[in-house]
């Protein structure tokens, strides 16, 4: 039986349709995908993302211990900000992606995602070993997110002043710990808003004053079209343990300095670094059809695959991200269905805070 989350009830008092996403009943949409999706890029959407896990990881050496687990480097990081970061293995596949919050000397806060979090929570206690810290999962913590043009002030409205404030206050890629709830200026949309980590019952309690404050209720469809309009990786489908952060368009996510710094997978990714064979690149589809995942993508210099495509809603064109050989250019062609259509490739995001980044 699949796994659901504490708002299980309410996704189906309000008519969603649910599917099986990594073992949890996870709401798909409720109206449409397209009114969902033009819901967070026009005002303001929200998202049940509880099927994800945050992970507190307590102790003296929690930096230290940070530092070597990720390839980021949370010594950048100041108090109340947020990092993104893989998480690789010795030959420097990615684990998994997430976004860690440094709350104190002692204490970080990272969020992993669904599909991962026991191959996640195993790694990360087998890598703990040789540190004094504690890693806890909050698995009694719901996770919402609210995003949209309209989203921080459709949640501060809910709050009192000194906590509206504090949340209003919050710059990008920041967080703050209230008394009950977690808030963080950050999202997978491509639009501004928060993710906020609070109980079940505040869970419930914020969907639906949020729901009655004109806020949308949000599937895992738009939640997709989205963050690929944003041109935001998807983990299993744009990297995975198969590939290193080079090629999947995430170079910039790797701290190397200072060189003095071993992270995990830090050996086998410097090898890469000059030499690797491929690139994760933005495509934009120049006939009718639709990219979707797995289709093979035709260079001059050789074959690729599509990762991740969609129709894009906002831009009214099938756009997708591809791996594809390094040295290929800008004109390529993708076999669906048993033809060979053309594509072009364009540097993502393809939409951004509810504008396009590429000409079509």
């Amino acid at each position: 039986m699949a796994q659901r989350t504490a708002l299980y009830d309410l996704h189906v008092a309000a008519g969603a349709k649910l599917v099986d996403f990594a073992g949890w009943d996870m709401p798909v949409q409720y109206s449409s995908l397209i009114e969902e999706h033009e819901a967070v890029r026009n005002s303001a959407g929200i998202f049940d993302v509880s099927h994800m896990t945050a992970v507190d990881i307590h102790g003296p050496q929690t930096r230290d211990y940070l530092r070597y687990l990720l390839a980021n480097d949370v010594a950048r990081l100041q108090r109340g900000k947020a990092m993104y970061s893989c998480m690789l293995a010795e030959d420097a596949g990615v684990i998994d992606d997430l976004i860690t919050y440094f709350l104190s000397d002692e204490w970080f806060r990272t969020v992993v995602n669904a599909g991962t979090t026991d191959k996640d929570l195993a790694w990360m206690q087998q890598q703990a070993a040789d540190f004094d810290v504690q890693i806890k999962p909050r698995r009694d913590l719901c996770i919402l997110a609210v995003q949209g043009p309209q989203a921080r002030n459709k949640v501060a409205d809910l709050l009192p002043g000194d906590d509206a404030q504090a949340v209003l206050d919050l710059a990008p890629f920041s967080a703050v710990q209230l008394v009950e709830w977690f808030v963080a200026r950050t999202g997978y949309t491509g639009e501004d808003g928060f993710e906020i980590i609070l109980s079940a019952e505040d869970a419930k309690g914020l969907w639906q004053h949020l729901l009655n404050n004109g806020v949308a209720p949000c599937g895992l469809g738009a939640r997709d079209t989205l963050r690929l309009e944003a041109g935001m990786n998807l983990y299993g489908q744009d990297m995975d343990e198969s590939t290193h952060p080079l090629e999947s368009g995430l170079g910039w996510t790797v701290a190397w300095e200072p060189e003095e710094r071993r992270f995990i997978g830090r050996t086998a990714l410097e090898a890469q670094r000059g030499s690797y064979a491929r690139k994760l690149v933005g495509l934009v589809l120049e006939d009718r059809g639709v990219l979707r995942a797995h289709q093979k993508v035709f260079t001059a210099q050789g074959e690729g695959e599509v990762t991740s495509g969609t129709f894009s809603p906002s831009l009214r064109h099938s756009i997708g991200l591809a791996r594809i050989p390094r040295e290929a250019g800008d004109q390529v062609e993708v076999d669906i269905r048993g033809k060979r259509l053309p594509a072009r490739v364009v540097k993502y995001p393809f939409v951004r805070h509810g504008k396009a980044q590429i000409e079509i």
